[in-house]
């Protein structure tokens, strides 16, 4: 797809732009959910050829979008959100493979069953339609969001940030390249051909007749905005506020790899641990092996009084520090009166993302797990496993904090709404 040079655009020319990206969009479904899953397969794996065929050409491209970023001043955790190397070229082709080993999800019967008067009754799943994806930084979103959109048979409306413009294209160029190899329309995954900020809020309020459900991907302020200001259904979370709980009966040797591992495996991702709670009973035995651990991997720590008693490195935490989403190489840190006062900590201070504990203890164990209500619950892992690829969903749109329609990764089979299919032999209603 050709960009639009913004200089040229006014707002009804994004205005008209836009109606006729809805309207091919529309078009593509209509085509998408008919498509069989050889075609969408070929489409995929086709995609992912091309992806590494022009390796070169799309690290070129991230090459120009790291320098403008740079001087622009956009922080560390924005840019490692935003760079491409070899290997994450090579980790979105495999992942477009992933989603071509998926069953495929549209026409899959959920549930059947008969009624006393012979009527045969069946939910199956059915795609979504049009599916609009805002997003920033990262451009493997590009490859992940147009492939799982199509294997679910969505059309699907990509508007990345203007930081990531470049590589967002060059990795488009090979989902088109997909598309027209299996013979589908290049209108299933398009990707909004200018950085215009005027673009999104058409995307929110002027494209109803187009897009069934919006996804936003990004920062705080842009899900905001998306939940406060689309008239169609949004799936999407606000922030990723993450805790590991390190209880009494904790392994102190697990604990250490697993609380560095959650913090500082990539500080910038949602499912990175932003709060470490520890359970007073083990203060004294694992509260400082842990800390000069994070320390020492060149983590700042900001802890509570207790926190501070224990080591002086660490500097007074506010009460804001308990509400944030760092997304950097920072971790706040409090000593709580085991694991319901965890809990009520998660349940104040949380945003419903992802939460850890780690514990020997399986009673305790399962009281946090089902106590805790967040979207991923784990019990002596990281939370960085917080991702759909590691769930083995292929990839993923993102984590959904919402509690209707999808919660948690959002892959294949969370783009899909589903219909009753009744079969009779000519029952009349009495």
């Amino acid at each position: 797809m050709n960009t639009v040079s913004d200089a040229m655009l006014r707002n009804d020319d994004v205005h008209a732009l836009m109606q006729r990206l809805g309207r091919d969009a529309v078009a593509a479904a209509a085509q998408l959910a008919l498509a069989t899953t050889e075609q969408k397969n070929r489409a995929l794996a086709a995609a992912a050829a091309d992806l590494r065929a022009n390796a070169a050409r799309i690290l070129e491209a991230n090459a120009a979008d790291m320098q403008a970023a740079r001087n622009a001043g956009l922080g560390a955790a924005l840019l490692d959100r935003l760079q491409l190397d070899a290997k994450r070229v090579e980790a979105m082709a495999r992942g477009l493979e992933d989603i071509v080993a998926l069953s495929d999800p549209v026409g899959s019967v959920i549930a059947e069953w008969t009624r006393p008067n012979g009527l045969r009754i069946q939910r199956v799943r059915v795609p979504l339609g049009v599916v609009g994806i805002i997003y920033e930084s990262r451009p493997n979103v590009t490859a992940d969001a147009g492939a799982l959109c199509l294997k679910s048979g969505n059309a699907v409306i990509l508007r990345g940030g203007s930081e990531s413009s470049r590589s967002s294209a060059a990795v488009h160029a090979s989902l088109l390249a997909g598309l027209i190899a299996a013979g589908l329309s290049p209108a299933c995954i398009q990707l909004v051909p200018t950085t215009d900020r005027a673009a999104v809020g058409e995307m929110l309020a002027r494209m109803t007749d187009y897009i069934d459900v919006l996804v936003p991907r990004g920062g705080k302020s842009l899900v905001a905005r998306v939940q406060a200001e689309a008239r169609v259904p949004v799936i999407g979370h606000l922030e990723g506020n993450c805790h590991v709980y390190v209880d009494r009966d904790a392994d102190l040797a697990m604990a250490r790899k697993l609380v560095v591992n959650a913090k500082m495996r990539r500080t910038g991702i949602c499912g990175a641990a932003e709060t470490l709670l520890i359970d007073a009973v083990c203060v004294a035995t694992h509260l400082r092996p842990i800390l000069d651990d994070l320390i020492a991997a060149g983590c700042e720590v900001r802890g509570d009084a207790a926190v501070q008693a224990v080591d002086a490195r660490a500097r007074a935490a506010t009460e804001q520090d308990w509400y944030t989403e760092y997304l950097e190489a920072i971790i706040a840190v409090r000593v709580v009166a085991g694991v319901d006062e965890a809990i009520a900590h998660i349940e104040r201070y949380g945003s419903s993302h992802t939460e850890a504990i780690v514990t020997a203890n399986e009673a305790t164990a399962q009281r946090f797990l089902s106590r805790v209500d967040s979207a991923i619950v784990l019990h002596n892992a990281s939370t960085q496993f917080a991702d759909g690829g590691e769930f083995g969903m292929g990839a993923e749109i993102g984590i959904s904090t919402d509690r209707f329609h999808a919660r948690g990764p959002v892959g294949v089979e969370q783009l899909t709404s589903y219909k009753y299919l009744v079969h009779g032999s000519g029952q009349l209603r009495p």
